[in-house]
């Protein structure tokens, strides 16, 4: 569920994802409802054609083109099993077109452009994949290489690598996933982007399903054989391992991952991936969470009871009921994660001192002020379980300082979605972007309550939409700011359109073939 002033009056609106029942298109229609600013909403998604009645797990609003209105990225869980798919890779056939039955179609990320308040499908022209092996879980949106154009990038679930579409400014988007990483997520469940070593350069945390501790790597974890490793490269699935990924921005648009050498890699079965300043030290921290209603992966139950299952059948002549093996799968809560920044790439576990060690099975969570009191509170969905709701005490610490930041833009886009505001405070610059849309289903509230720790901030800076610049010298801290564009003192963009980098050696062509490596496999 995304909160979004759609029709630009000035109201949010509600957009809602769905995922419905499979044979039935019309049951799992996403939904639109729009303020009546009367405590009342209509239902009006079809009127604005966005109605997709995929199995959509995100949506993202956000505008992509710089025409001053906001378009919307839909991400779309393929309902095809995967277990029938044999790492084909059908990456650029559009789903519509997929060899599968018509009621099973429904997977597929789309790219809806606002022209003039009604939504259009560019998912094509935009080269954005509508594919069939597209297993989204989560989308968040920012400027990866500082361009001042808004990015996309796509956590996906099983075989089919993650999705980093760089903006060509132009309309279009490219996937530079393989151009700008090392290695990803295996099974990519939620992603944040967020700066977490206040370098002014955005970051990118996934989250997948590697237990911290022995028992549970043992008891619930299979992985990858070589063979299938190796075919799955040879298909370009890309490099993909079973482990949280943090991918430090490195500042020329590629990424570091140092997931294992910054403590965050490991969390078991994790949903939802929020960075923020959860103790207002000016740092961003990790929130993880986790938890699966039934232990699916336990390798007990695939390596016996589900083998006594097929002999049952096999000796009785009729098919097992879903529910009766599903009720004797494992069903374990585990505790959500908080991971503490300590500066300098590295995190603690601070779930226990943080109130944060009940078990549960969470999966989407969201961060807001609820109280007005300068630090962010935390709200967590829980299967079969009530929301949980925390009251961040971090005010209760007299170096707990902070900023509150309300921002108002233009007509079409009055929540200023799309904006970026730079804390600069000693030699730190906190930097935050305003995209609702983050974790695992999740969106934020739009105040930005940013943690200075026991800085004086040297000056606040928010570069609009449209890219043009505001500056407020010297703010005072713990108060709320309310920055309109009209009223506020604004200058020409002076940021860099590329992000470049003085290298010492320049590469040159060379006459000669490169080596190619004999295979052989070293295990």
């Amino acid at each position: 569920m995304v909160f979004v002033d759609v029709n630009a009056d000035g109201w949010l609106d509600i957009y809602v994802c769905n995922a419905g029942n499979i044979m039935n298109k019309t049951l799992r229609k996403n939904k639109l409802y729009i303020n009546n600013k009367n405590l009342t909403f209509t239902e009006k998604a079809a009127e604005y054609g966005l109605d997709n009645d995929g199995y959509t797990t995100h949506a993202s609003f956000f505008d992509y083109d710089l025409d001053g209105d906001l378009d919307c990225f839909l991400v779309n869980n393929s309902p095809i099993p995967v277990n029938t798919l044999n790492y084909a890779n059908m990456r650029s056939v559009p789903d519509a077109e997929a060899p599968y039955a018509e009621f099973l179609k429904g997977g597929g990320d789309h790219l809806y452009r606002n022209d003039n308040g009604k939504y259009a499908d560019v998912t094509k022209e935009a080269g954005i994949y509508g594919s069939i092996i597209s297993f989204g879980l989560g989308v968040t949106v920012g400027d990866i290489n500082l361009d001042g154009y808004p990015d996309v990038y796509v956590s996906n679930d099983f075989f089919e690598k993650d999705y980093l579409y760089i903006n060509q400014r132009n309309g279009t988007f490219k996937d530079e996933i393989e151009d700008r990483t090392q290695h990803i997520s295996f099974s990519s469940m939620g992603a944040d982007l967020q700066d977490i070593n206040n370098d002014g350069k955005p970051d990118i945390f996934t989250t997948d399903m590697l237990p911290g501790d022995d028992y549970r790597l043992k008891t619930n974890t299979s992985f990858e054989g070589y063979d299938t490793y190796k075919l799955k490269q040879n298909q370009d699935f890309y490099n993909q391992f079973t482990q949280n990924a943090l991918q430090v921005n490195n500042g020329d648009g590629k990424f570091l991952e140092t997931g294992f050498y910054s403590g965050v890699a490991a969390s078991d079965w994790s949903w939802g991936a929020l960075m923020f300043d959860a103790n207002n030290d000016g740092l961003s921290d990790i929130i993880v969470c986790n938890g699966i209603y039934r232990d699916v992966t336990d390798q007990d139950f695939i390596d016996f009871f589900a083998n006594d299952v097929v002999n049952q059948m096999v000796l009785k002549g009729k098919k097992e009921e879903v529910n009766n093996i599903i009720d004797k799968m494992p069903s374990v809560p585990i505790p959500n994660k908080a991971f503490k920044n300590q500066g300098n790439l590295r995190f603690s576990d601070a779930g226990k001192e943080w109130g944060l060690d009940e078990p549960t099975f969470s999966n989407g969570a969201s961060y807001a002020d609820l109280d007005n009191d300068g630090d962010l509170d935390l709200i967590i969905n829980n299967v079969n379980q009530e929301a949980m709701v925390y009251r961040n005490n971090s005010r209760d610490d007299s170096a707990s300082n902070y900023l509150a930041v309300q921002l108002h833009f233009g007509q079409q886009n009055p929540f200023a979605v799309g904006s970026t505001i730079k804390v600069f405070a000693a030699d730190q610059v906190i930097t935050r972007e305003l995209i609702p849309s983050k974790g695992f289903q999740s969106s934020i509230e739009y105040k930005q309550t940013i943690g200075v720790g026991n800085f004086q901030p040297d000056s606040i800076q928010v570069l609009w939409p449209n890219k043009m610049v505001s500056t407020i010298i010297k703010p005072l801290v713990n108060q709320l700011l309310r920055i309109q564009y009209d009223s506020s003192h604004v200058r020409v963009n002076l940021f860099p359109y590329e992000m470049t980098q003085a290298t010492l050696l320049t590469q040159i062509n060379m006459p000669f073939d490169s080596h190619k490596e004999d295979e052989h496999v070293d295990f």
